[in-house]
């Protein structure tokens, strides 16, 4: 028998396929107190979560652990490394959310360059157009820099493309000649696209390299004006850097589904910085979505109990190798 824990809620789409199974017993902690999940785990041979920590110190208490399977596609929560010595596979979601993150990007584009949400607060509270009003901006012409051409990156650019936007893709681990044969514009040079760019969307994860990538300095390089979007990881942006940025007026606007502090203490200022659009980290948060994430990280629960997990869903596929 084998003993899943599911950290919160999984949609019946992913959690139908557990439970037909008669060799596996379902634990929801809903949701789940630190001290719960380390006493639940010491049983478990898969956990299921959403952005809760794996740390070196729990997995020392799960002894019989096989696998983690994220409800998504990013793990900066989990500790890979302590996971592959341990020989526990860590799963995600790959191909799940992308259109949903990408369509989220573009939803916040289109609210920051029209002012969306403000518009929408002066007509609730009876006012309309006129003195005042603030100025909004059209996509089309818009030089775009996408940091990040994986799975969400690619779909943003093609979106970015089909509003007569100029794209231009960062991304050193992709190679550039494919980058240009998606009609895109290669930017090796960080510093040198950012300078170019109108709009900048992160689409990159949130690893030693690319934390606090977007700061003082690298924002300075921006254009006057310019837009920052980011359905990445928000310590990928140096939040204090920004806000002083659209204080200051050097930015425009920017449309956020990730912050320093999830969810925020009331006192941030970025809830009181001028010209964002805030989300709560939801972009992949669409019933469609959320369904299809469940069925991926339910299969590789049941792939890697039946021996036939398929490397490419998971972040240290060397583990079967070494487990096989």
């Amino acid at each position: 028998m084998y003993n899943v824990i599911l950290c919160r809620g999984m949609h019946e789409a992913g959690r139908s396929l557990l439970e037909a199974r008669s060799d596996i017993r379902l634990l929801t902690l809903e949701p789940p107190a630190e001290p719960q999940l380390e006493t639940a785990i010491a049983d478990a041979h898969a956990v299921f979560l959403w952005l809760e920590p794996i740390t070196e110190a729990l997995l020392k208490k799960a002894p019989k652990l096989k696998m983690v399977s994220r409800y998504g596609v990013g793990y900066d929560t989990i500790d890979i490394a302590a996971c592959t010595r341990r020989g526990v596979a860590v799963g995600v979601a790959n191909g799940s959310n992308d259109l949903s993150v990408a369509e989220h990007a573009l939803m916040l584009m289109l609210a920051v360059a029209r002012n969306t949400v403000v518009y929408d607060g002066r007509v609730r509270a009876g006012g309309w157009r006129g003195p005042g009003a603030p100025v909004m901006g059209e996509l089309a012409g818009r030089s775009v820099l996408v940091v990040g051409y994986g799975r969400i990156g690619t779909r943003v650019a093609k979106l970015c493309a089909a509003f007569g936007m100029r794209v231009m893709v960062h991304d050193p681990n992709f190679p550039t000649p494919r980058i240009a044969a998606d009609g895109h514009i290669p930017a090796p040079d960080l510093r040198a696209a950012l300078r170019e760019a109108d709009v900048l969307t992160l689409h990159c994860p949130l690893l030693a390299e690319t934390r606090g990538m977007i700061n003082a300095e690298t924002i300075g390089l921006m254009k006057q004006g310019g837009w920052l979007i980011n359905t990445a990881r928000g310590p990928i942006v140096d939040q204090k850097a920004l806000c002083d940025a659209l204080v200051s007026g050097h930015l425009a606007g920017a449309g956020l589904d990730v912050i320093d502090q999830e969810p925020p203490d009331p006192s941030d200022p970025i809830l009181k910085a001028p010209n964002v659009t805030l989300a709560p980290h939801n972009a992949a948060q669409p019933v469609e979505s959320l369904a299809k994430m469940a069925r991926r990280a339910a299969q590789n629960i049941l792939d890697v109990f039946d021996g036939t997990a398929d490397p490419g869903f998971f972040v240290n596929p060397e583990v079967f190798r070494r487990n096989g």
